[in-house]
């Protein structure tokens, strides 16, 4: 069979418009992250948080074993926050590490102590196999120093376990004045 290139044009439009307004879905092993337009903001102020273990790409932070989800996120755009502004150093975080990345860095946000050690035990895990924290954060990717993903993970009892995209990843952004 035979198609002209009138029709191929018209296909392929037709086929670019349809993928482009779709949401692609990505799947890992575990879980299922459906990337979205930005969740909004949450208007929670961030609960405290702590640094718990740090290597030269990879922060763990702890905070409130009770912090809810909106929390949670609220930690998250506040270090995405820091990011952009350079300003880890006043959230208790070294910011010469964090501008050191090559390529990147990670946050892994915990409820909680309890579980915080199962990425850097060498005993038994604390919580179990499977990863426990409650946020990730990222920073810098590849060629860009300012890429950033910022993720809600699901509760170890949650019934599914679909991750939460907080806003667009490699999005690009500016932090608030009144951050």
């Amino acid at each position: 069979m035979r198609i002209n290139p009138s029709q191929f044009a018209v296909a392929l439009a037709l086929l670019t418009a349809l993928a482009c307004n779709s949401t692609p879905v990505h799947t890992t092993s575990d879980t299922t992250t459906t990337t979205a337009p930005q969740t909004p903001r949450p208007t929670t102020p961030p609960p405290p948080f702590k640094l718990f273990h740090a290597t030269n790409d990879s922060f763990t932070l702890v905070t409130l074993p009770t912090a809810t989800d909106d929390q949670i996120a609220a930690i998250l755009w506040q270090l995405r926050d820091a990011a952009h502004t350079h300003t880890f150093d006043t959230l208790g975080i070294p910011q010469k590490v964090v501008d050191a990345r090559d390529p990147m860095v990670w946050f892994h946000l915990y409820r909680g102590p309890k579980c915080a050690d199962e990425k850097y035990t060498d005993a038994k895990l604390p919580c179990g196999l499977s990863y426990h924290a409650a946020g990730d954060y990222t920073f810098g990717g590849g060629p860009d120093h300012q890429w950033d993903s910022g993720v809600l993970l699901p509760k170890p009892d949650a019934p599914t376990d679909h991750e939460t995209q907080l806003w667009p990843p490699g999005s690009p952004y500016t932090a608030p004045k009144n951050h």
